[in-house]
């Protein structure tokens, strides 16, 4: 029963909307070259993480956590002692733990393994911590908080306890599962500030003692933010649900959709900077788009592409380049997206 809730809930949140187009239904369609669901990692990659030892993560949409240690791929879920199934969310703490936002609470990962040399995980999943909401991201700071979005507020962890972390919001928020107030996205930046999207109230920074709430007003393309990013530069990008996606500046805002003509399909669910400093970020329907600075280039199902709904993008210390979401896992080679598997190829 639990599999067939989790299908349910990979075709529900899988980037949150379907394209609206015929042109978007046309894009996502691979036809009969789909690998079978038996070689895939998941069907369903939520988001990828790189461990110190250069190892690396996969949450997914109803396996729990996939590790691949080099050799091979293996689970990690309830029977495993990690008390979740969906994952959405991970970051690596400053004592190389890392932390698991999931459809049950929250999971650490702590960086050493127990005496029989098995790996430890911590779970804060009872009902007693967060009262029963599932969470959707979570951000580890440099000063050793923990930071989490639920689906009504955001937790932080001082080390020892969970705390509600109250942000302005213009109103009170009611509701489970997905409401107004739900952050998919938390990041410090490299001020040290902390931003947390919502679902509707367009974004707040946070500097320590006050907050700046940047809106549709301001010049935000959309207030539902479902992903924050800095640049290297110093800009600010924003993904959103129904509006594209938003660059700012520190001044103002240039704005990327499809009612712009600028890309196929306004969900934007993932962002990433490459070495080169290039920016990709997920269209829904539509694969990925690279933001070279001046122009944007598309990769989808011509380029090998074949995820639907792309939630991930990320580049490991090698230089390989992923992308993860609904169709499993991506790797690009700098010239096409080559599906990777339980066995690989990994190189």
């Amino acid at each position: 029963m639990k599999n067939y809730l989790f299908l349910i809930l990979s075709l529900l949140l899988s980037c949150h909307t379907k394209p609206t187009s015929d042109q978007a239904q046309t894009q996502i369609d691979p036809g009969p070259i789909t690998p079978t669901p038996e070689f895939q990692i998941a069907d369903y990659i939520r988001n990828i993480h790189e461990d110190k030892n250069e190892n690396l993560w996969f949450g997914t949409n109803g396996l729990g956590v996939a590790h691949y240690d080099g050799d091979s791929v293996l689970y990690y879920s309830v029977d495993q002692g990690f008390d979740a199934y969906q994952i959405t969310g991970m970051s690596q703490d400053k004592d190389s733990n890392i932390w698991f936002a999931t459809d049950k609470g929250i999971v650490k990962y702590k960086w050493k393994t127990d005496e029989s040399g098995k790996i430890k995980f911590t779970n804060y999943t009872d009902a007693g911590y967060f009262d029963s909401q599932r969470f959707w991201s979570i951000c580890a700071d440099s000063e050793g908080h923990i930071w989490a979005g639920a689906e009504r507020e955001v937790f932080r962890f001082d080390g020892k306890n969970w705390t509600s972390f109250s942000i302005p919001f213009p109103k009170e928020i009611t509701g489970s599962f997905i409401t107004e107030a739900t952050s998919w996205s938390i990041i410090q930046d490299s001020q040290g500030d902390m931003w947390f999207s919502t679902n509707g109230f367009g974004a707040f920074r946070y500097d320590g003692k006050n907050f700046t709430q940047y809106t549709v007003d301001d010049g935000l393309t959309d207030n539902s933010i479902d992903q924050i990013l800095e640049d290297s530069r110093g800009h600010f990008w924003f993904g959103t649900r129904y509006g594209g996606i938003s660059c700012y500046n520190g001044k103002v805002f240039t704005n990327y959709s499809y009612t712009n003509g600028n890309i196929g399909n306004d969900e934007v669910c993932a962002i990433y900077e490459d070495r080169q400093g290039n920016i990709w970020f997920s269209s829904e329907g539509y694969g990925v788009y690279k933001f070279d600075g001046d122009s944007l280039q598309n990769y989808s199902i011509e380029q090998g592409l074949l995820v639907k709904a792309v939630q991930t993008i990320f580049e490991d210390s090698k230089g390989r380049f992923w992308c993860g979401g609904g169709g499993g896992l991506y790797r690009y080679d700098g010239m096409t997206f080559y599906n990777v598997g339980r066995d690989g190829p990994w190189e």
